[in-house]
């Protein structure tokens, strides 16, 4: 099993490592970082790179996808290579995921057409344009897409791949999430709902 983490400049850090984190332990997976071209790719901070060391090319059938958000995105909006090669290789993937704002890059690709998905709470409206029905839900699954909502809920992303399709599943047995969210101390939701000001009850008063 071949997962492909896709990177380009200016990306959040934690919407790409922390779906990987979880990933990367699956059993008989082969986890990758993927970019345009091989090589460093820097974060929204540019403090930060993550060595890209596949291409495209060299990923052409994924068996799970997961694109991450950040500023960077908006020049990745109208790069066609890029809009090309998700639909490519969202052919033959299980999974379909990203994470905040990288859900704008699976509606723009045409994937999300028609589907309930997640995004960064600035920019909902942003994925209804792209004719997806958007939510305020921290993950989304509708059919094999798996979106996140924000930074925070990459983790919870990066779980859902690790459920396995049937086939998968007649061929490894336990289900991988149950061996994978363990060892991360990971709950499928947090335990307080800060951010979304829909979300946000009202303010303690002041001592």
């Amino acid at each position: 099993m071949q997962i492909a983490v896709v990177l380009f400049d200016r990306f959040t850090a934690l919407d790409a490592v922390g779906p990987y984190e979880l990933l990367v332990r699956l059993p008989g997976a082969g986890t990758v970082l993927v970019a345009e071209r091989s090589g460093p790719v820097r974060d929204d901070a540019g403090s930060l790179a993550l060595a890209a060391d596949r291409s495209p090319a060299d990923v052409p059938h994924p068996d799970d996808v997961v694109v991450p958000g950040g500023p960077g995105k908006s020049a990745q909006m109208d790069n066609e290579a890029l809009l090309d090669r998700l639909p490519a290789a969202d052919a033959s993937s299980t999974w379909t995921a990203s994470v905040c704002t990288g859900s704008l890059l699976l509606a723009a690709a045409g994937l999300l057409r028609g589907r309930r998905a997640a995004s960064h709470w600035l920019t909902l409206g942003h994925l209804e344009r792209y004719g997806a029905e958007a939510t305020g839900e921290r993950v989304v699954t509708d059919g094999t897409y798996v979106t996140a909502a924000g930074v925070s809920s990459g983790t919870d992303n990066g779980a859902h791949p690790a459920r396995p399709s049937r086939r998968r599943r007649a061929r490894a047995g336990r289900p991988a999430a149950h061996r994978v969210r363990p060892a991360a101390a990971l709950r499928p939701a947090p335990a307080l709902r800060h951010g979304l000001a829909a979300q946000q009850g009202p303010r303690a008063p002041r001592r």
